[in-house]
C-alpha cells in the first residue's frame, strides 16, 4: 500500500463529495462518522482495517466499516454522532494513528454508506460504544485486554524502525487495572533495570518498617528528609533516610524478609554516590508493580505517608505532558533519571463521566547500556517517549470503562 497515493485520493474524495465536516455547517439533523481512507485497491482498505483496529482497540472496530463509493472503498468508523463529537474523535484517533505512522482521521457526515457488493450499511448495523461490558465474551475480553499492550508493543517497534531508539536501548512497561484487577500490560516485566530514583520509595517503605518496630522515629527532621527524597529527589536525604535504616543492604534485607512477595528482583548495594550516577542498584517493573499495589492496599508499611509523598506536586511523565489524561487525575509517582535510565513508576486515578474513580498503575523504563552523550537531550526525548505510552494506556483505559464517551 504506497501511503504516497492514499492520502491525496483521501482528500479529493471529500472535497469532490463535499463529505468533509465544518464547525459551522453542522444542521440539527445531521450525523456525522470518522473516515480513514480512501482507495481504488479494496484489499488495501481492507489491510488498513486491521492496523487501524489493532491500534484503537475491538471496541472502536465493531464500527470499523469498509465502504464502497463509485470506483473508491473507504474506511469508515460508523457512529452518527454530531459533528463536534466527530471531530473530537478524529482528533483522539489521529493522534494514536500517528503514533503508529499511519494517517490522520477526518470527521465526515454520515451517508447511507453502501458495502462492497452494493449492500447498503443501515443504521441497524451499528454497535454502540457503551455496550454493557458484562455482555463481552471471554475472548473479546481478552482480545481488548491484549490490545493495551499490543499498542504499547506496536508504537516501541515504530520507534525503533524509526531510529528514535538506539539499539542498545530496552524498555519495560507494566499497566494494572485496579478496578476489573486485570494486568493490561507486560513486557519485560521482570527483567531486573537499574533502579536510579525509582528505589526511593521501597527505600521509604524499609524505614516505616522501622518506625513500626520501634526502632525508628518519624519526627520532623525524617519526615523533611523523606519529603525531600521522594518530592524532589534529594540524593543527599535519600543517603541520610538509607543510612537511618542501616545501609542499602539493610534496606534489601529488611524488604525481603518482611515482604517476599513483592521484592523479588530488587538488589540495593549502594548509597547514591555524589554524582548521582546510580549504576548498581536494581529491580525489576514487576517489582514495582507489586509495590505500588500495596501502597495502594495499604498493605505495606508506611502505606499512607508514602501515598502522600508519591502525591506532592513534583516532575513526572505519565501524567504531565500526556495530552489524552484528562486534568483532576491524581497522580501518585516516582520518576528515575541518569544518564542510562529513564523511568517513571505510579498509580493514576482518573475520574470517569459517572464520577467515580478509576486507578492504575503505569510503570515505564528505558534502559541504555551506554552513558548518553548529551544528557538533557536524551533524558527529554525518553521522557516523551514514555507520555506517549501513557497516552496510549490511558485510551485502552478509557475505552475499557467508557471512561469519557468519546470514542
Amino acid at each position: 500500500m504506497c501511503r504516497a497515493i492514499i492520502k491525496p485520493v483521501f482528500y479529493w474524495l471529500i472535497a469532490l463529495l463535499g463529505l468533509a465536516a465544518t464547525p459551522t455547517a453542522t444542521l440539527a439533523e445531521d450525523h456525522y462518522d470518522v473516515s480513514y481512507l480512501w482507495h481504488r485497491d479494496i484489499s488495501s482498505v481492507r489491510d488498513y482495517r486491521e492496523r487501524v483496529a489493532k491500534v484503537l482497540g475491538p471496541r472502536v472496530a465493531k464500527n470499523l466499516k469498509v465502504v464502497a463509493k463509485g470506483d473508491l472503498f473507504g474506511l469508515v468508523y460508523r457512529r452518527r454522532g454530531d459533528n463536534a463529537g466527530a471531530a473530537r474523535v478524529a482528533r483522539k484517533h489521529t493522534r494514536l494513528l500517528k503514533a503508529q505512522g499511519l494517517e490522520a482521521a477526518a470527521p465526515v457526515r454520515s451517508r447511507n454508506w453502501a458495502l462492497p457488493g452494493g449492500q447498503s450499511l443501515s443504521s441497524a448495523s451499528i454497535t454502540r460504544p457503551g455496550v454493557a461490558r458484562d455482555k463481552m465474551t471471554t475472548s473479546e475480553r481478552d482480545r481488548e485486554i491484549r490490545n493495551i499492550g499490543a499498542a504499547v508493543e506496536e508504537y516501541i517497534k515504530h520507534l525503533r524502525r524509526e531510529g528514535k531508539l538506539a539499539s542498545d536501548e530496552r524498555t519495560g512497561w507494566s499497566v494494572y487495572d485496579f478496578t476489573t484487577g486485570e494486568k493490561l500490560v507486560m513486557i519485560n516485566e521482570d527483567v531486573q533495570f537499574q533502579a536510579a530514583s525509582l528505589v526511593k520509595p521501597f527505600i521509604a517503605a524499609a524505614f516505616f518498617h522501622q518506625v513500626e518496630q520501634g526502632e525508628l522515629i518519624y519526627g520532623n527532621k525524617s519526615r523533611r528528609h523523606m519529603e525531600r527524597m521522594i518530592q524532589r529527589s534529594d540524593n543527599r536525604s535519600t543517603n541520610w533516610v538509607t543510612r537511618q535504616v542501616g545501609g542499602p543492604q539493610a534496606v534489601e534485607r529488611i524488604l525481603k524478609r518482611q515482604y517476599p512477595g513483592i521484592f523479588q528482583e530488587t538488589h540495593l548495594v549502594e548509597y547514591i554516590p555524589a554524582n548521582g550516577r546510580t549504576y548498581r542498584n536494581k529491580a525489576s517493573i514487576h517489582d514495582y508493580s507489586r509495590f505500588l499495589y500495596a501502597v495502594w492496599t495499604e498493605d505495606i508499611s508506611g502505606a499512607r505517608e508514602i501515598k502522600r509523598l508519591m502525591s506532592l506536586p513534583g516532575s513526572d511523565r505519565i501524567y504531565t505532558g500526556a495530552r489524552e489524561i484528562p486534568k483532576g487525575t491524581e497522580v501518585y509517582n516516582k520518576t528515575g533519571s541518569t544518564a542510562r535510565v529513564c523511568g517513571d513508576m505510579g498509580i493514576l486515578n482518573v475520574r470517569g463521566r459517572d464520577g467515580k474513580r478509576y486507578p492504575y498503575t503505569l510503570i515505564g523504563i528505558i534502559e541504555k547500556q551506554q552513558r548518553a552523550r548529551d544528557y538533557t537531550t536524551w533524558i527529554r526525548s525518553r521522557s516523551d517517549v514514555i507520555r506517549n505510552v501513557s497516552s496510549i494506556v490511558y485510551q485502552g483505559i478509557a475505552q475499557h470503562h467508557d471512561l469519557d464517551g468519546v470514542l
